[in-house]
Order: structure tokens, then C-alpha cells, then sequence
């Protein structure tokens, strides 16, 4: 039997012997039980491993006897090969489950640096008094993962005939498609708008349609990514 075969055949075997010494362990009720957490993983860390190797020699010995190849060295060598690459195995699970739980774990809409930005425009009834300064007006992005304040930006502040419009811009963090803006003003009844933007929110240039409240006030905004305008 060629060597590859026998080191993959030992990987089995040492596959199998570190599940059956665990299994065996957990039969038995092996351990303290007034402490299961040191038992479980002196059992996966230190007894479990140990079956693994036992596993891995007791193949190479088995398929060096039906080979007449019984020297100590040569099944020294296999065993030693198939638990190098059972290691090697386990290091890229472990690595590519560690990628797929950070991916998945925090869901950052961008990693690699600055976040994108909502930018919005409020336009109010006309009558209603607004600041002409950022104090008094109170802005926050509301999402099931997070709130972020935002920022009025005065110099793009304007009036559209009798209405006051505000504009303002607010980090987008995470990706959720469940995003709503608080706009408050002192001595007004907070105003909610909707965010209706994908979980990704991908860059758009311009605003979109102006989308009403209740009370007459409209937004409309657009996502803007680092680098774009």
C-alpha cells in the first residue's frame, strides 16, 4: 500500500479514535462532577487526543503487519504524518469557522475603514418653527442593532419657498434593513421617518423622492459611501 494511503487511512483512524475516547469518556461519566467544565475538557483537550494517537499508530501497525512492513520506524513515521495533517485539518476548520463567525457575528457594513453615511434632507410644514442653529434640533438613526447620533449640516440648510428644509448626515453602521431616523425639535413632538434602505444600503448619488409623515413633514435621502459623492 503506497504511503499517501496509509497516512490517509491513519487520519481516519485517528479521526475515529478521538471521538470514540471522548464518547467512551462520556459513557463511563469520566470526571469530577462537581466540576463537568474541567472534566469536559481535560476529556477533549488531553484524554481525547491521546485516542486520536492511539488510533493513528494502531491503523499503521495493523496495515504494516498485512504488509510484512513492521518496522517500529516506518509506522512511527505514518502515525507521526497522519496526525500532522489531522492538526493541520483542524487548524483550517478552526481558521474558517473563526472567519465565517466574525463575518457573521458582527454585521459591519464596512470593515476596512469609514463608515457609509445617511444623508437626508427634512422638509417641514409650512409655520413650523425650526433652529437656525444646531442647538435645539436632536438627530438619531434608530436600527435593532444600534443608535447613532447624527448631525445637522447648516451650510446645506435651506428654505423652500415657506418651508424650513434641514439637512443632516448620520453614520450607517450594520447591516439591518430595519432603520428609522428620530428628528427632535425643542418644544415639538418627535418626528419618526422611515429608513427604507437594503441591509447593505448601497451608494446612491442622488436623494430620493421626498416621502411624507402624517403631520406634512417629507424626507428624503440617499446612502453615501467613502470615496463617492
Amino acid at each position: 500500500m503506497k504511503s499517501s494511503s496509509r497516512v490517509a487511512i491513519g487520519v481516519v483512524a485517528a479521526m475515529a479514535g478521538y471521538v470514540a475516547t471522548f464518547v467512551l469518556l462520556s459513557l463511563v461519566d469520566f470526571g469530577n462532577r462537581a466540576d463537568p467544565i474541567t472534566s469536559g475538557l481535560l476529556g477533549l483537550l488531553v484524554y481525547s487526543p491521546m485516542g486520536a494517537i492511539a488510533g493513528a499508530v494502531l491503523a499503521n501497525w495493523l496495515m504494516g503487519s498485512a504488509g510484512k512492513q513492521t518496522s517500529s520506524g516506518s509506522i512511527a513515521s505514518n502515525s507521526l504524518k497522519s496526525l500532522g495533517v489531522l492538526a493541520l485539518l483542524c487548524i483550517a476548520g478552526i481558521g474558517i469557522y473563526i472567519a465565517y463567525a466574525y463575518a457573521t457575528a458582527t454585521p459591519w457594513l464596512n470593515r476596512n475603514g469609514a463608515n457609509p453615511l445617511l444623508v437626508f434632507e427634512v422638509r417641514f410644514p409650512a409655520g413650523v418653527r425650526v433652529p437656525t442653529s444646531e442647538q435645539g434640533i436632536a438627530i438619531e438613526l434608530q436600527t435593532d442593532l444600534n443608535t447613532m447620533p447624527g448631525k445637522v449640516n447648516q451650510a446645506a440648510s435651506y428654505r423652500d419657498g415657506d418651508q424650513a428644509v434641514i439637512a443632516g448626515e448620520v453614520e450607517l453602521a450594520f447591516r439591518t434593513s430595519h432603520r428609522q431616523l428620530a428628528v427632535d425639535i425643542q418644544g415639538q413632538p418627535s418626528r419618526i421617518y422611515p429608513i427604507d434602505l437594503s441591509a447593505r444600503a448601497p451608494h446612491t448619488p442622488e436623494f430620493g423622492t421626498w416621502r411624507r409623515l402624517a403631520d406634512g413633514s417629507e424626507i428624503r435621502y440617499r446612502a453615501k459611501w467613502p470615496g463617492k459623492t
